[in-house]
């Protein structure tokens, strides 16, 4: 079951927090990443953030987070977190699944490290198309993809 998620309550913040931390340890040791930013975000930017938090609950427990940042006409998918426990189970196919299917936009985007393979597979998956490469000042090798809806 997918539900939005408010994050301005501190526990639910603390449990969005959670999913992240462990999944981006996972990220972090694809990306050969010393410095990995993510891991450093505070509970303060969850509970300040204006984005919107969809989660993923398997059994009542948060097994998956997408976060969006909705700008005009176009849908940036900030994050999207798979609690390792869950992973190789579809959540976050269904997660974009319901982004696509909530929100009416003509662009969707979003980026990820270029040697995070599972996460630009998955966006292959569902037509993103790669739009732009850079290194970040992490030492991180970051790609966008975007993904336009003709009407």
């Amino acid at each position: 079951m997918i539900k939005q998620l408010q994050n301005k309550e501190i526990e639910t913040s603390n449990k969005i927090r959670s999913v992240f931390q462990l999944s981006y340890a996972v990220e972090a040791k694809l990306l050969n990443a010393i410095d990995f930013p993510p891991l450093k975000r505070s509970l303060e930017s969850y509970l300040n953030s204006d984005n919107t938090f969809f989660g993923f609950f398997k059994t009542q427990e948060l097994a998956g987070v997408i976060e969006i940042d909705q700008n005009h006409n176009t849908i940036h998918i900030q994050s999207l977190v798979v609690n390792p426990k869950f992973f190789k189970q579809g959540i976050a196919s269904k997660l974009i699944e319901f982004v696509f299917n909530r929100f009416d936009s003509e662009l969707f985007t979003v980026e990820t490290g270029v040697k995070n393979g599972p996460a630009t597979k998955l966006y292959k998956k569902f037509d993103f198309k790669e739009v732009n490469q850079w290194n970040t000042d992490h030492g991180i090798r970051k790609i966008r993809f975007e993904r336009k809806i003709i009407t």
